[in-house]
């Protein structure tokens, strides 16, 4: 059995040699002691890092007289572009890919939810409908496992087992979901996301639905959840003040308040959601969004931007209206300023 430790110690102070002080200096520190460096016998991992290839340096590196490019040829004499085949047509151009494995640049990707399930996880007590549901409570709670780049489009499958009338914002919704969310009395809100903005929306990095060009009673509706201090609600739903709230709700309560006014209620409310999120949540750019966003059927967010006699498509207008009959519209008001009362002399 090996000695202990303090019998160890005890030996080596009796066997030490007593050190002599001088009585003219008995405070002067003991001599320094060597100790080993390991500075000198530092190296690298085995494997961390390889010696680099010599080509063309003679035959001991194993690379040289041709440098590894065999005997003659096109690839021993110069270089030869990524793809090229030897001058035949490019196999992607005679036997392209097809189907599904096909890159689509167009492809809009989203993550599919469906109406019983909603229904389940409100029965579960894992959603709250009383509150917006948006994509970051669909993550939250575990009824979407993930959510793809472009967002979350709701479908109506076994539209029958909701029971619940919900409040829900979503990118896309179908027919199905649109008429039995709204027979129970809720609403379906699409509105846009980049695929930044759904990761910033799902990080917490970016409010998931006001922005600059949502309606106004989108946004008040929204604040008026976000200024409720009920416990269960989540914490972002609690960041507004009621004064900024009721200011805002004032503001577009009438339409003959001026627009100053109105642009200045948002304002507050913009100034108050970026001191809380880290990002302001973008608006759609590209025609074929700003398009599917301004379509009432799609119960998009930009619907309220639609005038009467407009289609949401930005080119064409719905026939009717000043746009029916521009032609006929000329000769009448010409004929009306033919006749003798609006004569002037």
């Amino acid at each position: 059995m090996p000695p202990r430790l303090k019998a160890l110690r005890l030996a080596s102070s009796l066997l030490q040699r007593p050190t002599v002080c001088s009585t003219s200096a008995p405070f002067l520190a003991p001599a320094q002691q060597r100790s080993a460096s390991i500075l000198s016998s530092l190296s690298d991992t085995k494997g961390a890092y390889q010696k680099r290839i010599r080509k063309g340096r003679g035959p001991a590196s194993g690379k040289g007289k041709t440098a590894g490019r065999g005997q003659k040829g096109q690839h021993a004499h110069g270089k030869v572009k990524p793809g090229f085949q030897g001058g035949q047509t490019p196999l992607s151009i005679t036997k392209p890919e097809r189907g599904r494995n096909k890159y689509n640049p167009f492809k809009v990707e989203m993550s599919p939810i469906n109406l019983d399930r909603i229904q389940s996880w409100i029965d579960q007590g894992r959603l709250r409908p009383e509150t917006p549901i948006t994509m970051k409570e669909l993550k939250a709670s575990r009824c979407l496992h993930g959510v793809k780049r472009n967002g979350v489009k709701l479908l109506g499958k076994n539209a029958d087992q909701l029971k619940t009338a919900i409040h829900i914002v979503v990118s896309r919704a179908s027919a199905t979901a649109i008429a039995r969310v709204e027979a129970l009395g809720g609403s379906v809100t699409t509105r846009f996301y980049s695929p930044t903005s759904v990761k910033r929306v799902l990080k917490g990095e970016s409010h998931p639905i006001i922005s600059l060009q949502a309606d106004a009673n989108l946004i008040a509706k929204t604040a008026r959840y976000t200024s409720k201090k009920t416990p269960h609600m989540p914490r972002r739903w609690r960041r507004l003040p009621a004064s900024v709230v009721k200011s805002f709700q004032a503001a577009h309560a009438s339409p003959d308040t001026p627009v100053e006014v109105k642009h200045e209620a948002l304002r507050a409310v913009m100034e108050r959601v970026g001191a809380v999120y880290k990002y302001r949540l973008p608006d759609p750019t590209a025609r074929k969004d700003i398009e599917y966003y301004r379509d009432p059927a799609h119960r998009g967010y930009l619907s309220h931007l639609l005038k009467e006699g407009e289609s949401p498509s930005l080119f064409f207008k719905k026939p009717g209206g000043e746009a029916k009959d521009r032609k006929s519209q000329a000769r009448r008001r010409e004929a009306a300023k033919a006749t003798a009362e609006n004569r002037l002399f």
